[in-house]
């Protein structure tokens, strides 16, 4: 699923800057760059691939951490094993994956707990970072200690809900925090300080990182449908239901009612301008899922925004900020639509809730079709199997992690 978002993510302008950058500035030998075929420093490797897949915003998330796990995880922890050289098997990499995912879901919900601002995912994503990239260095204890002290600090504790109200290329700042994170591991190891990081040693957090080991995160993951923020996707995906169970056509729409929770009402509601402004849209999903039953790669690029059925259904969409819905957030996010018809028939959706959350999983089957719907538009199909046969392929053997690198390390 990260894969395919990062291909998707290759043919953004984000992407291109953020490469052009991190290779003119974060220059070096090490680290090979995620879907770009060129190297940088572990920290530079790390900011492209996690602004890479964050760029197309269909990457798996957690509900209580507000945002994404895996967007700096895998970019991060790809970047250190290139550096290190350390050999390691398929098997090995999928249990590291999964060690973050564990950490990463756990000091997001601390930070969240212990915070006064409601900051991205780059801000926990570089504590996690700094967690795997210390394991991978052999940092003593108390170097770790420091690399995570140091990630606390310095990860950004960007605005989230300055980008949702102006949307742009910032995104959810995991590539920062990635970036941040790989740094505070190599700082502590040549003997800067940092600790104590607060949001894992803490009193007041003890209870969230007491069952580490037991409780496993990594299932409590949600994988998106639609490559648009995860709170406008139940309002997406309540449109959707009404496009497939009644026969209407757009042109008999007189205009469309959305009840939701807070944060999701807040998304952007104009036509938009960029794939950010449409990705951080609520308005603009909902009318490509009436217009064109579906929201994917095209529905989130030009010329998309110059779709006069998509301009004017747009413009008839209204969102009410519902304080039931606004209450279940964030352990749930919901929304209903009601489509009121220029004959005066109303229809209405039931309270919905996107799939793809734990207890309403996409099967296999259904995750493979969005990777290849997802990275189609970039990659040719033989490449998009041999991703697909490297991912799964991971087992106890070097060669299957050989067989992955050669899989992501080219352009695509």
């Amino acid at each position: 699923d990260l894969m395919g978002a990062a291909i998707a993510g290759t043919g953004t302008r984000l992407h291109g800057a953020v490469k052009r950058y991190g290779l003119k500035n974060l220059s070096g030998s090490r680290s090979r760059v995620l879907f770009a075929n060129a190297t940088a420093s572990p920290e530079g490797a790390a900011l492209i691939g996690g602004m890479t897949i964050d760029a197309v915003d269909a990457h798996d998330g957690h509900r209580l951490t507000k945002g994404h796990v895996g967007c700096g995880l895998l970019p991060g922890l790809l970047a250190v094993l290139d550096d290190t050289r350390r050999p390691i098997t398929g098997a090995q990499f999928l249990w590291l994956l999964t060690a973050g995912y564990e950490v990463g879901t756990r000091s997001g919900i601390a930070l969240h707990a212990t915070s006064c601002d409601y900051h991205t995912s780059g801000a926990w994503n570089a504590v996690n970072c700094a967690a795997l990239a210390g394991f991978l260095l052999n940092l003593s204890e108390e170097q770790f200690d420091h690399a995570l002290g140091i990630a606390e600090y310095h990860g950004p504790r960007s605005q989230m809900m300055r980008v949702i109200d102006h949307p742009s290329m910032l995104k959810d700042g995991s590539g920062w925090g990635a970036l941040a994170g790989i740094s505070a591991a190599y700082l502590a190891r040549e003997g800067f300080t940092g600790a104590p990081a607060l949001s894992v040693l803490a009193e007041n957090v003890e209870d969230i990182w007491a069952d580490l080991g037991q409780k496993w995160e990594v299932m409590n993951q949600y994988i998106k449908g639609f490559p648009v923020c995860r709170w406008a996707q139940p309002a997406t995906q309540a449109a959707l239901d009404l496009k497939a169970s009644h026969d209407f056509r757009t042109a008999e729409i007189d205009h469309v009612e959305i009840r939701t929770f807070h944060e999701g009402a807040r998304l952007y509601r104009d036509i938009p301008q960029s794939t950010e402004e449409a990705q951080y849209a609520n308005a603009f999903p909902v009318a490509a899922a009436l217009a064109r039953g579906k929201v994917g790669l095209p529905e989130i690029s030009e010329p998309a925004f110059q779709d006069p059925d998509l301009i004017r259904l747009t413009g008839k969409i209204t969102f009410v900020d519902d304080k039931v819905f606004s209450d279940r957030f964030p352990a749930e996010r919901w929304a209903q639509a009601q489509i009121f018809l220029t004959s005066g028939e109303i229809l209405t959706s039931e309270p919905t809730q996107a799939k793809g959350d734990p207890e309403t999983p996409y099967s296999g089957e259904e995750i493979i079709r969005k990777f290849r719907n997802l990275a189609g538009d970039i990659s040719a199909a033989p490449r998009l199997d041999g991703i697909e046969q490297a991912v799964f392929g991971l087992d106890d053997t070097q060669q299957s992690m050989q067989t992955l690198y050669d899989a992501v390390y080219k352009t695509p």
